[in-house]
C-alpha cells in the first residue's frame, strides 16, 4: 500500500485542467498523488489548432511533471475506490485521507507527450494531403475543427453535416446563426439534419452516403461528436450510488459528493447545471483547493467555500483571427471575441495558471 508521510493525503484521480490545476495547487500543502493514465496535461481547448499546426502542440500537451514538483504521479487508470483507498489497474492500492474525483470525459489517447504530438503530425498530414474533408458533427469540435481548416487551407472543399437542426445546440440560436453565416462566407458547405453513415463508403472509401441518400465525396473524415463520461468505473465502487442518472456525480454546494464527509468531485464529471467547459472546472479547483486546505488545517467545516454555478458563457472560435461569444444577454461575432479566444486559445493564460512559461 503506498501512502504519505504527515501531511494531509490527497489523492486526485483525473489529470485534465481540473484534477491538474488543484494537484498544482495543493501540493505544497498537503502530501498529493496524481492518477492518470496519461504522462500530461492536454490543453483540450487546443486541440482543433494542433491539427493544422502541429507544433503549437509542444505549448499546450504538458508533462505533469513540468507543474507536479513536490507530489506523486501514478501513471494508471483508478479501477476502484474503498473508504480509505483507491485501487489503481496496475495493482496499486493509494491510502488517502481526501478523495478528488476529476476524471471528466472519456478520451482514448496514448500515454506519452511523445506519442500525442506524433498523433497531431499525423492528423496534420492527413488534412495536408486531402483536397476534400468532411467533418461529421456540428457542435463546438466540429465547428471549431472546420474553422481552422477554412481558414489556414481555404482551397480545401470542407463539408460538415450535422444530425440535428442547427449547429451549436448547446447554446442560443443567435450563436448558431453566426456560426452558419461564417461557414457559409468561408465557402465550407453546411448539411443539416442528415446523418452519415461512416461504414457505408464507396469509391475506394471516398464516397460517404447521408441518411437521406445524399453523396458527399470526401478525402478524409474527422468525427466530432461529443465523448462519453469517464465514470462508469465509479459503478462498481463506493460511489455507485452517487451517480445521477447521466453517470455525473452529485455534488452539495462545497463540491464535495453528496453525503461523504472526504471524497470531492470537480470538473465535467459533476452534475452542477452549467455548461462543461474549461474555466468553469477551473473554478470548481479554486474553491476545493480552498476547502482542503481549510479542513487539512482543522478547520470547521462551517468556514468552508461554496461554489455559486457559473452563467451561460460560451466562446467558439472560428479560425485564428473570429470567434462567437454568447453572453447572458447579449451574443456577438467577429473579431472582438476573436481577440478574446482565437489567437492563443487561452495557452498562454492556462500555462502561466500552471506556473509555465507562457
Amino acid at each position: 500500500m503506498e501512502s504519505g508521510g504527515e501531511k494531509g493525503r490527497v489523492v486526485i484521480v483525473g489529470g485534465g485542467i481540473a484534477g491538474s490545476l488543484l494537484a498544482k495547487s495543493i501540493q505544497f500543502n498537503a502530501d498529493v498523488t496524481l492518477i492518470d493514465p496519461k504522462e500530461f496535461l492536454e490543453i483540450t481547448w487546443a486541440n482543433l489548432r494542433n491539427m493544422v499546426e502541429p507544433s503549437f502542440a509542444e505549448r499546450s500537451v504538458i508533462n505533469h511533471r513540468d507543474y507536479l514538483t513536490n507530489g506523486r504521479i501514478i501513471t494508471s487508470a483508478a479501477v476502484n475506490i474503498t473508504d480509505t483507498e483507491v485501487l489503481t489497474a496496475d495493482g496499486r492500492l493509494v491510502a488517502y485521507d481526501y478523495l478528488v474525483i476529476a476524471t471528466g470525459h472519456r478520451d482514448p489517447v496514448p500515454t506519452t507527450k511523445t506519442e500525442r504530438l506524433n498523433q497531431y503530425q499525423a492528423e496534420n498530414q492527413k488534412i495536408q494531403s486531402a483536397h476534400s474533408i468532411l467533418i461529421v458533427g456540428g457542435g463546438p469540435t466540429g465547428v471549431e475543427l472546420a474553422g481552422e481548416i477554412a481558414t489556414d487551407f481555404p482551397e480545401k472543399k470542407v463539408t460538415l453535416v450535422h444530425k440535428g437542426p442547427r449547429l451549436l445546440e448547446f447554446i442560443g440560436t443567435k450563436a448558431a446563426d453566426k456560426a452558419l453565416s461564417w461557414m457559409i462566407s468561408k465557402k465550407v458547405e453546411v448539411i443539416l439534419e442528415q446523418a452519415v453513415d461512416l461504414n457505408s463508403t464507396s469509391d475506394g472509401g471516398q464516397m460517404y452516403q447521408t441518411s437521406t441518400g445524399e453523396s458527399i465525396k470526401a478525402d478524409c473524415h474527422f468525427l466530432c461528436a461529443g465523448k462519453p463520461l469517464a465514470s462508469s468505473w465509479l459503478n462498481e465502487t463506493i460511489l455507485r450510488t452517487n451517480l445521477d442518472k447521466s453517470g455525473r456525480l452529485m455534488v452539495d454546494e462545497y463540491l464535495r459528493v453528496k453525503g461523504r464527509r472526504n471524497i470531492f468531485a470537480i470538473g465535467d464529471i459533476t452534475d452542477i447545471p452549467e455548461l462543461k467547459q474549461g474555466y468553469l472546472a477551473h473554478k470548481h479547483t479554486l474553491v476545493v483547493a480552498k476547502n482542503l486546505k481549510l479542513l487539512m488545517a482543522g478547520g470547521k467545516e462551517s468556514k468552508m467555500s461554496t461554489y455559486e454555478p457559473g452563467s451561460a458563457i460560451a466562446l467558439v472560435s472560428l479560425g485564428r483571427k473570429d470567434a462567437i461569444a454568447q453572453f447572458p444577454f447579449i451574443t456577438i461575432s467577429g473579431c472582438v471575441p476573436g481577440l478574446l479566444k482565437s489567437r492563443d486559445l487561452f495557452v498562454g493564460r492556462t500555462r502561466k495558471q500552471m506556473g509555465l512559461q507562457p
